[in-house]
């Protein structure tokens, strides 16, 4: 966690509000691999990492309301009782969201000032929107003595996120930042919403992620698209999710579906199955299989599920040509963001560069090399 970013936050809290605030840090998430399974029930595998929102809140006795990002030099006073979602896409839905669904539990709220910072770069696919709604809603209830569990938390975030925010997201995003374990990746049961820890120590090896630094705009309604169509398909097979579905039950409704809906459905399945082998393979110390079913993971994305980009794809090309790579692949939504691979430490630094150099030639645009370490999830900061 970066400290200066956190005494930024908490000065400027001081200055602007003239009293001592709670510091809160929560962390952005990577994913190791399990990618669109989260919202069909499916297994995930997340961990929190040392970039995240750095959060200063404190009671209000103004009988408003006010939220300001540094980050984006903007400020919003709101009322507690006339809360709605505001115009799509801005930052505020995620404040208004989480207190509008912490009130849906008939808790009570009062007034608070909260002033925010990230170091999670933008549109990396590394969930500073679960980030900050996590924040938001451990702040309030640390503020207010509401007395909610951390499952609980989350699934106000996630709520926030569907209600205010216009996504139909699973829960891996707010799981992975509320309840990280520092050098640990969680094999996640996005179905029971319990996880185990797995100590991530990959000795000769790490992980890296290169950034496309694009965000494709179709993002936010191919997702809820691709959701339905999962969800349509388990309605069709008579289970509650994909993750009750075999390739085999799925061969049975082929000539019900739409060729590109049988192909996302294949995909659920067997990156469920990918999932559960890469626990496996962890708990071995193979790191050549787990590569391998990273590679398998992209393949996927790309190739079946279709929420890649040609920015992706290339940057999971440089890593093939590159024996020191064991596996890489687009990791979050998609249609931009990052990549997540899995390299020898000391090859890091050269292929890094190679594939830079490679992206700007092809796109005319840099990418970005990020080395992240694995963090705790949201708490407080003394």
């Amino acid at each position: 966690m970066d400290k200066s970013l956190m005494n930024e936050v908490k000065n400027k809290f001081l200055e602007v509000f003239k009293t001592e605030p709670l510091l809160i840090f929560s962390p952005g998430r990577i994913n190791i691999i399990g990618e669109h399974t989260d919202y069909n029930d499916g297994f995930v595998f997340p961990a929190a990492v040392d970039k995240g929102i750095a959060a200063a809140i404190q009671k209000s006795d103004s009988r408003k309301c006010t939220a300001i990002a540094l980050d984006m030099d903007s400020t919003v006073n709101f009322e507690l009782d006339k809360l709605k979602p505001s115009k799509k896409g801005n930052w505020e839905n995620y404040v208004f969201g989480v207190v509008a669904e912490i009130q849906n539990r008939n808790k009570i709220v009062g007034d608070f000032n909260i002033i925010f910072k990230g170091n999670i770069p933008g549109g990396a696919g590394m969930s500073s929107s679960a980030a900050l709604e996590n924040s938001v809603v451990f702040g309030l209830n640390e503020l207010f003595e509401l007395g909610l569990t951390k499952h609980e938390m989350i699934l106000i975030s996630q709520k926030a996120e569907h209600n205010y925010v216009g996504v139909n997201c699973g829960i891996m995003d707010q799981y992975a930042s509320m309840f990280g374990i520092k050098d640990n990746a969680l094999h996640l049961d996005c179905r029971s919403v319990e996880s185990r820890p797995y100590k991530i120590d990959f000795k000769n090896h790490q992980l890296m992620l290169i950034n496309t630094n694009v965000k494709h705009s179709l993002s936010d309604s191919a997702y809820n698209d691709r959701r339905s169509a999962c969800e349509s398909i388990s309605e069709l097979l008579g289970v509650k999710a994909l993750r009750d579905a075999t390739e085999a039950d799925l061969e049975t409704v082929i000539d019900k579906v739409t060729p590109s809906n049988y192909q996302r459905a294949l995909y659920v399945i067997q990156e469920n199955a990918r999932t559960i082998k890469a626990a496996k393979a962890i708990e071995d110390n193979d790191l050549e299989l787990l590569g391998s079913l990273i590679y398998q993971s992209h393949a996927g994305l790309s190739d079946q599920y279709k929420v890649s980009c040609d920015e992706l794809d290339f940057l999971v090309t440089q890593a093939k040509k590159n024996k020191h790579v064991l596996g890489a692949r687009m990791m979050g939504g998609g249609f931009g963001g990052c990549t997540i691979n899995l390299i020898a430490k000391k090859e890091a630094k050269a292929f890094a560069e190679t594939a830079s150099k490679a992206y700007k030639n092809k796109f005319d645009n840099d990418c970005s090399v990020y080395f992240i370490e694995l963090f705790q999830g949201t708490h407080l900061v003394k």
